[in-house]
């Protein structure tokens, strides 16, 4: 059995640079409350029509194939985590097959819906697939395109100002040294309270099925098949996502801490030793709490956010490449990636550099 190692890293995001002053320009916010409640201070937008998620993970999968030393032809496997696809369908796997050349080769593409949680996931099918052989060169991209979907409005304010575009990429291969590479992978869900933190619309019914569809103004008399957008969802502004802010945070704090103790005890280590922590980009205030309860120090969580908003499935590829610049893990050093996001999903990864 072979472990799973990261040979490569890149990341892209747009040129263009909101900051939450352009913001104060756009809807009833500041600068103060922002920063208070989630520690960003900018985020990057894509201009419309210059990018796609797709054309994003392409141009940082093409920096995280160079520096692992291979090219795009040796890859054999593609995992595409995003919550925001070119398409309905078909994913972005096909779609970034095709912009790194690699059509004539029979590549296996997996897209992945998991949101915050996308990379992580995306990280324990890789490593399952490595560990008995089938694949030599994985590549792992989350990549996200928020702005297109946001209401960037006063209305819209409690979602939009927290959203940034972005991509990241991993190259995963094979190592034999089973001290090295991930350790272990830990990944949850719970579909309990799904419509807590939610988009949707539009959907293959129409809405949504739950106990209380008041929630979006749904009545079955107004349920049709295959319906993907009507003309009463956009005037309504049902097209948005919807979170209930409180409760995504009182959860995500519990549930950092948690997976990732287990992961770290399934790998016989501690929190003492660990080098670095990079969890999933939601939330500066939420990355406190959780460094608060582990009692990790401040050299020891990576944060981010303030540069780049949440960039869900690109969030920790982003900040890991962004570490590895700074020179932040040497070899040897732990590292430790958790996310929590929409599902509710949740998901740790240990790695020996």
């Amino acid at each position: 059995m072979y472990n799973t190692r990261i040979a490569g890293v890149g990341k892209f995001v747009p040129e263009k640079v909101v900051t939450n002053h352009d913001l104060e320009k756009m809807m009833d916010t500041s600068d103060e409350w922002i920063r208070e409640r989630t520690g960003i201070e900018e985020r990057h937008w894509l201009r419309r029509g210059e990018e796609t998620s797709s054309t994003m993970g392409a141009k940082a999968a093409k920096i995280a194939i160079e520096k692992a030393g291979i090219t795009p032809e040796d890859i054999d496997f593609i995992i595409f985590a995003t919550l925001s696809p070119d398409y309905f369908f078909p994913g972005n796997g096909v779609l970034l097959q095709r912009h790194l050349g690699i059509t004539n080769k029979e590549v296996g593409a997996l897209d992945i819906r998991n949101q915050c949680s996308g990379f992580i996931y995306g990280l324990e099918v890789a490593d399952q697939f490595i560990k008995t052989g089938k694949y030599k060169n994985i590549l792992l991209v989350g990549a996200e395109f928020h702005s297109g979907g946001l209401d960037i409005s006063t209305r819209g304010r409690g979602l939009s100002v927290l959203f940034g575009d972005g991509a990241g990429a991993v190259v995963l291969q094979p190592v034999e040294d089973n001290n090295k590479g991930v350790l272990t992978t830990h990944i949850h869900s719970d579909g309990t309270n799904a419509e807590i933190l939610s988009a949707t619309i539009p959907g293959m019914h129409g809405g949504y099925y739950a106990e209380d569809d008041s929630i979006f103004g749904f009545d079955d008399s107004t349920e049709h098949p295959f319906v993907l957008l009507t003309q009463k969802m956009m005037d309504d502004n049902m097209i948005f996502p919807y979170m209930d802010g409180q409760a995504v945070f009182k959860t995500a704090v519990r549930k950092f801490p948690e997976v990732i103790i287990e992961g770290l005890k399934t790998a016989g280590l501690t929190t003492k030793d660990v080098k670095l922590v990079i969890p999933h980009q939601a939330n500066l205030r939420i990355s406190q709490f959780v460094q608060k309860i582990l009692r990790l120090t401040d050299d020891q969580m990576f944060n981010n956010i303030q540069k780049y908003g949440n960039t869900t499935a690109a969030s920790i590829p982003i900040a890991l490449s962004e570490v590895l610049e700074q020179g932040l893990l040497e070899d040897g050093d732990v590292l430790v990636l958790a996310a929590f996001g929409s599902g509710f999903t949740w998901g740790s990864a240990v790695i020996r550099w």
